[in-house]
């Protein structure tokens, strides 16, 4: 039976997110990113379009390498100025029953004993809707505006955030037992004491003593998500994700990203068809492959390419600003995202060439046709590559979830390649298709349960 894709709406609590100076569009409404009613409508229309999930983006820091400032970052609102994402999660679980919430937050800044406390808070108000992208940062900006003199070294933040997942197990999983809670009026126990302990840990980033102040949510762990693939971050996601978010250009080089993640799911010791592997997409669908081209050039015409290579400027570490047009781009091994550094080996990159890449304000493959031919390149890239689904962009917002919805779903669902209505259950029990809301058997985080009681009549044996 052909598999059916998986669809997260991709977005940021912010004005330009991926496809950038799109802001300016007279149908646009990215302005009104700070009201309530953005978000609750939002919400509202991609459960209408059975939408996995709300895959929300964030960033800490600023885009200040593009020309060394940031005045192209605010002129064009390139992920500035940017609200926090974890406090739209209770509007929107208010009105909507099933789509996800997968939420990024930087464990770098993050005390891993609060945050443990917001993921569970969320996971409750949510009936287990949650999944946490699991960042490390990549800007100096953001270090310096926190205390530090630069952001640690590239694999040692991978250091870092192994320990950091070690601890939010601990709280997650093993602090309450199942049966903690009993709420038991009469006898005046909400909570049994010998069925919560305390999590002692003493390791190199962190020291923590401390009771989960949460009792177990539907999820315990949320779903976890995690987008990197340099080999330490295939190593991270191997052990830890179970989505994995990643940016392909073309069908043989996805397919093979896609094998790399799974690889590193086996050699952690878990089952490698585990993990989902998502890519960004963009989409601009009309009912005719002519009005859809007309659409893209209205598009083109207020998008930015200028603020699309500032912000990718800032995922390379290259002040792109600094070279003529036509005059090679010389990259060399940074500090920041290593896969965005890999893309510039090629020494035909010049800023004119990324200037035409980035011509609607971003550089994923954007799929531009009728209804039809949309929904065959989305099924051929899921076939021909091994991908799970896709986390789609907007370019005009609401507009660009509109017209997917109303145009291109209706034909997945025709071929029988998208869900019809969605399943009961958790973020994780929809994603998977399991009946066990927690953390598989296999997955590292499942070692730190809370010991089952032993049944009475049982024999200890020393």
């Amino acid at each position: 039976m052909p598999r059916q894709i998986l669809l997260n709406a991709f977005n940021m609590n912010c004005v330009g997110h991926i496809n950038h100076g799109l802001w300016t569009h007279p149908r646009d409404t990215s302005t009104q990113y700070k009201t309530l009613a953005y978000w609750t409508d939002l919400a509202r229309l991609l459960e209408r379009g059975l939408f996995d999930g709300l895959f929300i983006a964030d960033i800490v820091g600023t885009y200040d390498v593009y020309g060394q400032s940031v005045d192209v970052t605010l002129k064009e609102s390139i992920q500035l100025p940017v609200n926090d994402p974890l406090l739209l999660v209770s509007a929107m679980a208010a009105v909507t029953r099933h789509l996800g919430f997968g939420l990024t937050a930087n464990l770098t800044y993050e005390a891993p004993y609060l945050f443990a406390r917001r993921l569970s808070t969320l996971d409750h108000l949510s009936q287990g809707r949650v999944g946490w992208n699991i960042v490390t940062g990549y800007l100096d900006s953001a270090a310096r505006a926190m205390g530090l003199d630069q952001q640690p070294e590239h694999d040692r933040r991978y250091d870092q955030a192994d320990e950091y997942l070690d601890v939010l197990y601990q709280l997650l999983e093993g602090s309450w037992a199942d049966d903690a809670v009993i709420a038991d009026r009469a006898q005046r126990v909400y909570a049994r004491p010998d069925r919560v302990r305390k999590v002692e840990h003493r390791g190199e980033f962190y020291k923590v003593e401390g009771y989960h102040l949460c009792e177990p949510s539907p999820q315990r762990t949320p779903v976890l998500f995690q987008a990197g693939s340099s080999s330490r971050g295939l190593a991270f996601a191997g052990q830890h994700a179970e989505c994995v978010f990643i940016g392909g250009q073309t069908h043989a080089g996805t397919r093979a990203q896609v094998d790399k993640v799974r690889a590193a799911a086996q050699a952690a010791g878990r089952d490698p068809h585990a993990v989902k592997v998502f890519m960004g997409i963009s989409v601009i669908v009309a009912a005719t492959e002519q009005q859809a081209r007309t659409k893209h050039a209205e598009y083109l015409r207020y998008a930015s390419a200028e603020a699309g290579v500032a912000h990718f400027a800032a995922s390379t570490g290259i002040d792109f600003a600094a070279f003529e047009l036509d005059e090679p781009i010389q990259a060399g091994d940074g500090n920041a995202i290593q896969s965005a550094n890999r893309i510039l080996q090629d020494s035909t990159w010049t800023r004119r060439r990324l200037l035409q890449q980035h011509a609607l304000g971003g550089r994923y493959v954007t799929l531009v046709g009728s209804p039809e031919q949309v929904a065959q390149q989305l099924i051929d890239w899921i076939d021909q590559t091994g991908l799970d689904g896709f986390n789609l962009t907007r370019t005009v917002t609401p507009e660009s979830y509109e017209d997917f919805i109303e145009l291109v779903i209706p034909e997945l669902q025709r071929r029988g390649r998208y869900k019809t209505a969605y399943a009961e259950g958790t973020l994780r029990q929809k994603l998977f298709a399991s009946p066990d809301a927690h953390l598989p058997a296999d997955h590292p985080g499942s070692r730190h349960r809370f010991p089952q009681p032993v049944p009475t009549g049982a024999v200890h044996h020393a």
